[in-house]
């Protein structure tokens, strides 16, 4: 900052090359924290993939084991059993029945329920769940909450004309993304 007497006041500013070099170090700054807030925004959607992933596949191990090995999904979630709540609503290999059979309380056979004891005697018709609360997320890559069924028993990505949020095998149990592009590290989201 320079001082200058004109008309003898004492004036005081900056000269334009001191303006310049902290509009160059502002700009620097700016080059160097930029990225650092995208590259974490990316990081928090992998992050929450890998969480719900884990929750679903817990959700999936949990209720195939209380089920007998039957796979969430496989079998039909509907039933006139249920008067006193919401019956679970899908057939077998169907997203309706995968989503019923993990968001309400289900017998042992698969029918699904939003009340655990139907008919209030003390003893819970469908005994079993529920395994998440609400409903499938979202995938946070794609904001897709749809869920891709297929009882293959080999769950691949090729020939999925309209992906889905997730895709799910009612035989082997696997759930993924059904996202195959790649997560910015060289992992194809669904490989997590």
């Amino acid at each position: 900052m320079t001082t200058h007497f004109i008309n003898g006041e004492k004036q005081t500013g900056f000269t334009l090359v001191e303006l310049l070099i902290v509009a160059i170090i502002l700009a620097i700054l700016a080059a160097i924290v930029v990225p650092q807030f995208a590259s974490s925004t990316s990081d928090a959607s992998n992050s929450a993939l890998r969480s719900n992933l884990s929750s679903i596949r817990g959700a999936i191990d949990l209720y195939t084991q209380q089920h007998g090995g039957t796979m969430p999904g496989a079998a039909a979630a509907t039933t006139a059993a249920c008067t006193a709540g919401t019956a679970g609503t899908g057939l077998a290999n169907s997203e309706a029945a995968f989503k019923s059979q993990l968001k309400f309380y289900t017998n042992l056979a698969g029918a699904a329920c939003s009340v655990a004891d139907n008919d209030a005697d003390g003893t819970p018709e469908f005994p079993f769940g529920p395994y998440i609360k609400g409903d499938v997320p979202a995938n946070p890559i794609t904001s897709n909450p749809t869920v891709a069924i297929v009882s293959t028993g080999n769950l691949v990505l090729a020939g999925n004309a309209t992906p889905a949020g997730w895709k799910y095998d009612t035989k082997s149990g696997r759930f993924i993304a059904d996202d195959s592009t790649d997560d910015g590290n060289g992992t194809p989201y669904d490989t997590y």
